[in-house]
């Protein structure tokens, strides 16, 4: 201990080492979480009293990302240093798309409906990559913000097709005053504006995430960035 330091603890008086204790029961300090627990792309929420954590779930020790099923965390509004475990609240093995090819869950947020019950999105991709770029969204939803979730459908326009334009990916959901906004899109580190390039950015772009060179050239300007969408329902 830094000798200045040790010299301010010894003149604390006892009543003001409590006050700083009780102080300190008020604010989070990392990681707040255990440290073999591993939940990263965190969404937090507020529902009534608490703070609620989701997001994708890493393995320790794991061979790739996002290999384990959804976890939730909670803590008290005004005690966010009393962190407990609400388990697991969604499998992959729900979701009518898991397959051999689909099996990992990727970075997912919650909402609560007009309908009071609370509303999981999230895609489910493949750990080598080939899949989950090309969507669906999927959704899940249970009637308290921790409880089981259970799968409900996926994001689909009113003629019934499924949301695949752009990169259908990273899902968070916003509701603004009874109306529901998604906002969804993933990017690369590359400039797609030089012309000479973009034969090359299209085959690239093609492979990853899993589209036509004629739907990625379709699309005025590129299929990379946010993009923005009111549901209905």
């Amino acid at each position: 201990m830094h000798q200045d330091m040790q010299h301010f603890y010894q003149k604390v008086r006892p009543a003001e080492r409590r006050m700083n204790g009780e102080e300190m029961k008020k604010k989070a300090f990392n990681p707040y979480l255990p440290l073999d627990t591993y939940i990263p792309d965190g969404e937090p929420h507020v529902f009534g009293d608490r703070v609620y954590l989701y997001g994708s779930h890493d393995e320790e020790g794991g061979d790739h990302y996002c290999l384990l099923d959804y976890e939730c965390w909670s803590a008290p509004v005004d005690d966010l240093s009393d962190w407990r475990c609400e388990g697991t609240i969604y499998r992959a093995g729900q979701c009518r798309h898991y397959s051999e090819e689909r099996q990992d869950l990727y970075a997912p947020d919650v909402v609560q409906g007009n309908d009071g019950r609370y509303y999981l999105y999230y895609d489910l991709s493949d750990r080598k990559g080939k899949h989950g770029f090309d969507g669906p969204i999927s959704v899940a939803v249970c009637d308290t913000p921790a409880g089981k979730y259970e799968y409900y459908g996926d994001v689909r326009y009113s003629d019934g097709r499924p949301l695949r334009r752009f990169i259908p990916f990273d899902p968070a959901v916003l509701n603004d005053n009874g109306r529901i906004w998604l906002t969804y899109g993933w990017g690369l580190g590359m400039d797609f504006r030089n012309p000479l390039l973009q034969p090359l950015y299209r085959r690239v772009m093609g492979r990853i995430f899993n589209k036509p060179t004629e739907e990625i050239r379709s699309e005025k300007e590129t299929i990379l960035g946010a993009n923005a969408v009111e549901l209905d329902e």
